[in-house]
């Protein structure tokens, strides 16, 4: 029996430990995120750099979690809650390093614009805007699944909504503006794929919030209306 109870103890640790990973990821993402933002509100090239040469560590971050699930399905076989957890982990790293990509893209389209020696950038207030939302979100679900909380995971799931109605606006604003002045073509290319990067981060941060439902909740919500997840957030305490 004591070499039973030291198994499971050394169990509870593994799992607590992937947990803490998951969130030190995100943290770091978070800040790329924000850093990138900044520095091309700043025109801070080497910041830009900065974030451009860091998106190795997400990747590397993702590569190692995804194999330690794996390792640990292989070795203690769990079930219920515990592989929901697992197999969530696995898709929510995949989310993560995907908004460390968007964060590296948006600093590399400011480099661009940068050495094109472009010193206003349209609808920059709205993409700061945008941005503080999408880490806003991003925050929010990291803190969801630390805590393992569907409703406010449910949340996230429509605030994403006004990410997306933002990034129509940018794309409105600036198909005015190329229409005004041809010469505006080159950066609000530029500007548009910083602004869907910005919007697809939220839906990354849509993508976990639906991992954590599934997660606490076990029934998978990625392709049902929202008033059904919802629902489904709100439904009983967490199925084993």
């Amino acid at each position: 029996m004591p070499s039973n109870d030291h198994s499971f103890k050394r169990y509870d640790q593994e799992l607590e430990e992937i947990r803490t990973r998951v969130l030190q990821m995100g943290g770091l993402v978070e800040l790329q995120i924000h850093d990138a933002i900044k520095a091309l509100s700043e025109f801070d090239l080497i910041e830009m750099e900065r974030v451009d040469k860091n998106d190795h560590r997400i990747n590397a971050d993702e590569v190692e979690i995804d194999q330690t699930c794996a390792l640990i399905i292989a070795r203690r076989q769990p079930t219920a809650v515990d592989l929901r957890m697992l197999m969530g982990i696995s898709k929510i790293v995949t989310d993560l390093e995907r908004c460390g990509d968007k964060a590296a893209l948006i600093a590399r389209k400011g480099k661009v614009i940068f050495a094109e020696g472009k010193m206003r950038i349209p609808c920059l207030a709205d993409i700061r805007e945008a941005g503080e939302m999408a880490v806003g979100l991003l925050r929010t679900a990291l803190n969801a699944f630390a805590r393992q909380d569907a409703v406010a995971a449910a949340a996230i799931v429509r605030d994403d909504l006004e990410i997306d109605r933002k990034f129509q606006g940018i794309t409105r604003q600036l198909i005015t503006f190329i229409m005004e002045d041809p010469r505006m073509i080159s950066i609000s290319f530029e500007v548009m794929f910083i602004a869907k990067a910005v919007e697809r981060i939220g839906d990354h941060a849509k993508n976990i919030a639906e991992q954590i439902i599934y997660i606490t909740r076990g029934t998978d919500v990625r392709h049902v209306a929202f008033d059904q997840l919802e629902r489904e957030a709100q439904g009983a305490d967490e199925i084993e």
